[in-house]
């Protein structure tokens, strides 16, 4: 649970702190002791015998853990001007997994704080499964009932500066996985108008890469595939 910027410019801890603090090295040494806590980095990936769970379902959520709030389009004129074509259809644009994006994590079942990542690799290939297992229609609300009325009419990764998304005002790195949703759910479309629903969150089964290749010992190529993948996205950022 890092320390965030706030609307004011001071910064706070977590999601629910005071916005208190003049800056981030403030914010982080009065919270040092819980801040010390936080020590894994863990890479999520899909396992061979899950992958047609990979992703299960898209959520609608209040606090999208990949901390990207999506683009809706109504008739309402307070909205994206751009967005005139979609204005009648009721449609949202969001990413769904953006790559090496460190999420916070809390396991209460042994009171320890890490964090979990996706390599571009790995999105890509939940982008593609969500697809083939035609889990396009599922939709959840807060990651717990199942809602009717949503569905995925598009899904793509941004593969250069002339992505589309860059039309919706994201300025997010290649190989994010972005998704434009269709709303005939009334009551889940004026959430989203209100501003109570602010983004996506993905519902789904990956494992552990680390406790994966530790069940079996992996060969020279898997080896040196993971060894030139570090070296790639080290270049890359």
């Amino acid at each position: 649970m890092p320390c965030e910027k706030c609307e004011n410019g001071k910064y706070k801890w977590g999601k629910t702190g005071d916005c208190q603090y003049d800056s981030i090295a403030e914010c982080e040494e009065a919270n040092k002791d819980y801040y010390e806590k936080t020590t894994s980095i863990v890479e999520l990936v899909i396992s061979d015998d899950s992958q047609e769970l990979a992703i299960d379902a898209i959520s609608l959520v209040t606090s999208p853990a990949i901390e990207q709030d999506f683009v809706y389009f109504g008739k309402e004129k307070n909205n994206l001007t751009f967005a005139k074509v979609d204005e009648e259809k009721r449609m949202l644009v969001s990413p769904a997994l953006i790559p090496n994006k460190q999420i916070f994590r809390h396991d209460p079942n042994t009171d320890s704080d890490y964090y979990v990542y996706f390599s571009k690799e790995t999105v890509r290939k939940a982008s593609e499964l969500y697809l083939k297992h035609n889990n396009h229609h599922k939709a959840t609300y807060q990651h717990q009932d199942r809602v009717s009325g949503v569905l995925t009419v598009e899904s793509w990764i941004k593969e250069g500066d002339q992505d589309k998304s860059k039309l919706y005002g994201y300025d997010l790195p290649n190989g994010t996985w972005f998704v434009k949703m269709k709303i005939e759910n009334d009551e889940l479309w004026n959430k989203i108008k209100e501003g109570e629903l602010k983004g996506l969150s993905i519902e789904g089964y990956f494992t552990d890469k680390m406790e994966q290749m530790s069940e079996k010992a992996p060969t020279t190529e898997e080896i040196l595939s993971a060894l030139n993948e570090i070296i790639s996205e080290n270049q890359t950022k």
